[in-house]
């Protein structure tokens, strides 16, 4: 019998669980994975930035959680010894008419509290001789991590609690009870006074299994790079992003440095056909059938028509892809670029056709659900890992041994 059952292995879950014992030193904890590694899909497949929050709404779970994030990710990193580097990025406008949006996002920046400075050619060229702007914000609390090695590091937290991780265990099942949880599995089954639902791209339906139905769908959106050539990485200092198409929900290819000195050149964003779909030629049936199925994603196809289409023929033609690189660094060339690991971002959304532009979290019985938390999720997974627990409500019968 445990008192705290997490499903996902993520560094959501992960940081979750390590939250939990700041709150109730003495609970049981069990986290299940149903793969044989912690970390192994958004969190292992993301491209490793520290965000700064300046994006988001003011007010907003995402605007507060990833500034807070982005602090005490650093200083989780710098207490456990883990490489990262606060390099800052520069975000910038490579046409005229992108100059107005790129003054809205500063004054969003400072809404959100952020320290960041708008800066001219001749600053950029200093930060970024390789880049070719009419302007620029220069956003010095982003950085770079390797989040899998920050996941690792919650996972032995964890252990060094007394707490479990059941790999290789895929939850099947979960049955809410007056007297606790049943969840069911493919290794057996197990009790526990609460859950909690981290399952990332499987959210959606760990949350149905559990009797909740979320008015929302997770859809998996591909994200595909390219990395530079090694003799080629010096074009590129730190991170480099464009301003942002108000039309499109997604922020467009951009150059990240990776904590290992690789550079990457990405993404695009396309639907993928099975929601842990790396490849171009993954494809799962069921997968496929509930989002064609799903009139969320129709709606939201007819507003981003045109958009949708520029990024399946980036997937497609690399020439295109290419072009797109080279509006913020002309010199990119066709030859200079590799293939590189995608990532799958699990976007949920509303059968509108919106999608949910929030980190989204629902209470049940004896449940929690984390039902929207794409990126910056790994930036603010320690605060979201607060978040939930401070919303866990302390019930003597529920709890009693767990807070003594």
């Amino acid at each position: 019998m445990y008192d705290f059952a997490i499903v996902g292995g993520g560094i959501v879950g992960l940081s979750t669980g390590m939250a939990i014992y700041n709150r109730f030193p003495n609970a049981r904890v069990v986290v299940i994975e149903k793969e044989s590694k912690v970390a192994e899909h958004q969190t292992g497949h993301n491209s490793g930035v520290i965000h700064s929050g300046i994006y988001y709404k003011p007010g907003s779970f995402k605007a507060r959680f990833a500034r807070q994030g982005s602090q005490s990710m650093t200083e989780f990193c710098q207490i456990h010894g883990i490489d990262h580097d606060i390099c800052g990025k520069v975000i910038v406008a490579t046409k005229e008419e992108e100059m107005p949006l790129l003054q809205n996002l500063y004054t969003r920046g400072l809404e959100n509290g952020l320290a960041i400075t708008k800066i001219g050619q001749n600053e950029l060229k200093e930060i970024e001789p390789h880049v070719k702007g009419l302007g620029a914000i220069r956003v010095p609390q982003a950085g770079i991590v390797n989040y899998r090695q920050v996941s690792e590091t919650f996972a032995e937290i964890i252990k060094e609690h007394g707490g479990e991780i059941k790999l290789n265990t895929k939850v099947e099942k979960i049955h809410e009870e007056s007297d606790g949880v049943t969840i069911e599995t493919n290794r057996g089954t197990l009790k526990t006074n609460m859950v909690i639902n981290c399952a990332g791209l499987h959210s959606d339906r760990v949350a149905a299994a559990a009797g909740y139905k979320t008015d929302m769908k997770i859809l998996p959106f591909r994200g595909e790079y390219f990395k530079l050539k090694p003799e080629k990485r010096y074009l590129v200092k730190n991170l480099i992003y464009p301003v942002p198409n108000p039309k499109f929900p997604f922020l467009g290819v951009h150059f990240t440095r990776m904590i290992s000195g690789e550079v990457d050149a990405g993404p695009n964003a396309v639907l993928s056909f099975k929601r842990e779909g790396y490849k171009k030629t993954d494809f799962n049936a069921k997968d496929l059938a509930e989002a064609l199925s799903y009139s969320g994603l129709w709606k939201m196809a007819g507003k981003f028509a045109k958009e949708g289409f520029d990024e399946y023929v980036r997937s497609f033609s690399k020439k295109q892809f290419t072009k797109s690189l080279q509006q913020l660094i002309p010199e990119i060339q066709e030859d200079d670029l590799i293939p590189a690991p995608a990532g799958v971002r699990a976007q949920a959304l509303k059968d509108d056709g919106n999608m949910v532009d929030d980190f989204h979290i629902i209470m049940g019985r004896r449940s929690v659900h984390v039902c929207n938390a794409p990126s910056p999720a790994a930036t603010a997974s320690i605060e979201i890992g607060k978040e939930v627990v401070r919303r866990i409500p302390v019930q003597s019968h529920l709890l009693e041994a767990a807070i003594i």
